[in-house]
């Protein structure tokens, strides 16, 4: 039996979307914020002032990749490796990103979409990413 749940509406987009650029004002470093839903579309953006022009597309990606791999997109960094069993797979899928920042939305174990964050260092986007998720309304 397949498990429901309520889609990700742009209103939830929302919510993640504000503690996410919350966050990011609290540690001091301007993000591009991007949340997708389980389809792997845009539902929500921003892009603070100051935030990298580089960092708009990837944390678009990071969010994608991670809707895509249903998993953190910094639990790939290992699997993307020379030798490792996934090795090789940024460039043959699409452009997916394999550095921490994407996080999967679920809601009820249902993955609803994610948020992908970029223009910091990697802990700091995984930090910002783990803010926003933490506000999915249930």
């Amino acid at each position: 039996m397949c498990r429901m749940s309520a889609p990700l509406s742009h209103a939830d987009a929302r919510v993640v979307l504000d503690a996410g650029l919350a966050h990011a004002t609290e540690i001091g470093q301007p993000m591009n914020v991007a949340v997708v839903d389980a389809g792997g579309h845009l539902v929500a953006f921003a892009r603070m002032d100051g935030a990298i022009r580089a960092s708009i597309d990837i944390a678009t990606r990071k969010a994608v990749t991670s809707v895509l791999m249903e998993l953190p997109t910094a639990a790939l960094m290992p699997l993307v490796q020379p030798g490792a069993e996934l090795y090789g797979l940024e460039q043959t899928a699409g452009g997916m990103v394999a550095f921490g920042g994407g996080i999967p939305l679920t809601r009820d174990g249902v993955l609803v979409g994610a948020v992908g964050v970029s223009a910091g260092s990697v802990e700091q986007d995984v930090s910002v990413a783990e803010a926003a998720v933490a506000a999915l309304p249930g």
